[in-house]
């Protein structure tokens, strides 16, 4: 495992399980928040994310935490595995609560400066049917340009722990 994506709805811990991996394989991490959010919660110019992006996916490791459907095949074309988060939403949601609770009025470490934790109506939606609605995105992209990728898909916290334990 030299690149790594971890995906998976929001709350279920792809920040918590890249940082752990990057410790345990000496691998850098690299979240994709950070990369798209500027302070302020203000969106990078397209162009400007996917420059820094294209730089990062060039580089000989990696781990990649976060979703962003819209360059999900490009990463899979870089990358040797997939961790797929595949939670139940109720989980998420208390993972993201717990999350809020946490880091409210802070700035988040993946997100970077000037970005507090927030939590609102429609991120409530957005955890709430991502099974439905973004899951089935994540598994076509899978399919068509994920082939060559070992796909770890993990459903609950107890399957993750136990993955890490089996770690060389």
């Amino acid at each position: 495992m030299n690149r790594i994506l971890v995906i998976g709805c929001s709350g279920a811990g792809k920040t918590t399980l890249a940082l752990e991996l990057g410790r345990r394989l000496g691998c850098p991490v690299h979240h994709l928040d950070r990369l798209w959010w500027k302070p302020g919660w203000v969106t990078r110019a397209r162009e400007e994310f996917d420059a820094m992006l294209d730089e990062l996916l060039h580089q000989e490791r990696w781990i990649i935490d976060g979703n962003y459907n819209r360059t999900l095949s490009r990463r899979l074309g870089y990358a040797d595995t997939v961790i797929l988060l595949d939670y139940p939403p109720a989980r998420c949601l208390w993972g993201a609560l717990r999350r809020w609770f946490r880091f409210r009025g802070q700035d988040r470490p993946d997100c970077g400066s000037g970005c507090p934790e927030r939590f609102d109506l429609g991120f409530l939606r957005y955890i709430w049917s991502f099974n439905r609605v973004m899951k089935p995105k994540i598994e076509n992209a899978l399919d068509c340009d994920g082939q060559h990728c070992r796909v770890v898909r993990l459903r609950t916290p107890a399957a993750t722990a136990e993955f890490l334990e089996n770690l060389n």
